[in-house]
């Protein structure tokens, strides 16, 4: 716990909780949350969307701030300590080719996660957490305060809501795989 506190407030700081204003961090004022919850939930599906294979996940809570929100997915698909940075990897091709700048990566072993910006000031991050289990975050900047309707994307596995979700318990035969990834070939994204 005393690692992942320094992680989180890293985190929350890098995802737009900070000292900047919201003029600085890219806000749009034109925006609302309901549309900010919207584009946190675009830039998940489409991360998912990336990992080849798929992994299994689930809708996390959903958090609002005054005028901010994030939007969470966990993972239910084991990711291996020897996959980790494979699938890290791939996170991070996909997020460079989608125009977002790497802010922070933490290459540790058992914990690792990434950290990286939209250029309109939405923050998304993967963590590692225990027993291999991936979660997606998408901090939004500060927009117009509004209601926000629960995500409408539907998992590709079991719906946890109203229920706190498990340790991943989805065995891939590549994720979860207990040897090394095979190298990635030069055409590969």
């Amino acid at each position: 716990m005393e690692r992942a506190l320094p992680l989180v407030l890293a985190g929350a700081l890098l995802a737009g909780c900070g000292v900047l204003n919201d003029t600085d961090r890219g806000a749009s004022t034109a925006m609302d949350m309901q549309e900010a919850a919207e584009r946190a939930d675009s830039m998940l599906d489409a991360t998912l969307d990336a990992i080849v294979p798929e992994v299994q996940w689930a809708h996390d809570d959903t958090t609002a701030g005054s005028c901010d929100l994030t939007r969470r997915r966990t993972v239910m698909t084991v990711i291996s300590e020897q996959r980790r940075g494979s699938f890290l990897g791939v996170i991070e091709r996909f997020w460079k080719k989608s125009g977002y700048v790497i802010t922070a990566v933490n290459s540790d072993a058992d914990y690792p996660d990434i950290f990286a910006e939209t250029p309109d000031g939405f923050g998304i991050d993967l963590t590692i957490g225990d027993k291999g289990q991936a979660y997606f975050e998408v901090n939004t900047p500060c927009v117009k305060k509004s209601k926000v309707a629960a995500p409408t994307a539907k998992p590709n596995g079991p719906d946890y809501a109203g229920v706190p979700i498990p340790r991943p318990n989805v065995r891939s035969d590549f994720w979860s795989a207990e040897t090394p990834a095979p190298p990635r070939s030069p055409s590969a994204g």
